[in-house]
């Protein structure tokens, strides 16, 4: 009885992590099939960008910007994500952004007199 016990014990995980690495295949193998012109993916490697053309078997032809295009192996895209929608909160205004001067000198003092920060000195990498 104990022997049946242990592989029980063995054999139930084994078959549901197979059935679960099944279903995650079968979700992927849809998504890539069921991709279209137009659609917004995000690739494996991270990057965003749009379907232009899904009509070859082994490759997709995604745009990352305006007017360019690459071409990707399909297994490349991870998943489709939503399409961006600039709202009027995510305009920012050029007049309300107030940017520091350059600070060209190198002198600690000066900038120190020009800012009142005081600028921590660089670090020495591999120098003991």
């Amino acid at each position: 009885m104990l022997p049946l016990l242990l592989m029980a014990v063995v054999a139930i995980p084994l078959v549901m992590g197979t059935r679960k690495q099944k279903k995650a295949a079968a979700a992927q193998q849809e998504l890539l099939s069921s991709l279209a012109p137009g659609d917004r993916v995000m690739t494996t490697s991270g990057l965003y960008a749009s379907v232009a053309d899904a009509s070859a078997d082994t490759t997709i032809d995604l745009e990352i910007a305006p007017g360019v295009v690459t071409t990707w192996l399909r297994q490349a895209v991870r998943e489709k994500v939503e399409p961006v929608v600039e709202t009027d909160e995510d305009i920012v205004d050029d007049e309300a952004v107030v940017e520091e001067p350059a600070i060209e000198s190198k002198d600690e003092e000066r900038v120190e007199e020009k800012t009142g920060a005081q600028i921590a000195p660089p670090l020495e990498h591999g120098k003991k």
